[in-house]
């Protein structure tokens, strides 16, 4: 499959292949389907925040018995792996130096 150039913003959750439509920190190539995949990621971890938000309203729950903030974790983590391994040079330099990612990349 053909593979296109793709922008990322992690933080609003958007995707587009317009590096002037609006703010973004990442750069990949990817296909179709990755792209697919990484807005499914994109969705799922905006729903669990949305998750969390009601969940922050129930004050006996402690956050480290939190699946919600858990889920929301996970899933930033899924797609800083998919980031890396779609971003151009720039943007794996910039995920490696964050060191946030030291356990999921080689």
């Amino acid at each position: 499959m053909e593979r296109k150039t793709y922008y990322i913003s992690l933080a609003e959750g958007s995707i587009s292949q317009v590096s002037t439509a609006s703010s973004w920190d990442y750069q990949i190539q990817a296909t179709d389907e990755e792209i697919t995949n990484l807005r499914e990621i994109f969705d799922q971890n905006y729903s669990s925040d949305w998750q969390g938000f009601w969940r922050a309203h129930i004050p006996f729950v402690q956050y480290h018995y939190d699946r919600e903030n858990d889920a929301y974790d996970n899933g930033l983590q899924q797609a800083f792996k998919m980031i890396y391994e779609l971003g151009d040079e720039a943007t794996k330099a910039h995920i490696k130096d964050q060191g946030l990612m030291d356990d999921l990349i080689e």
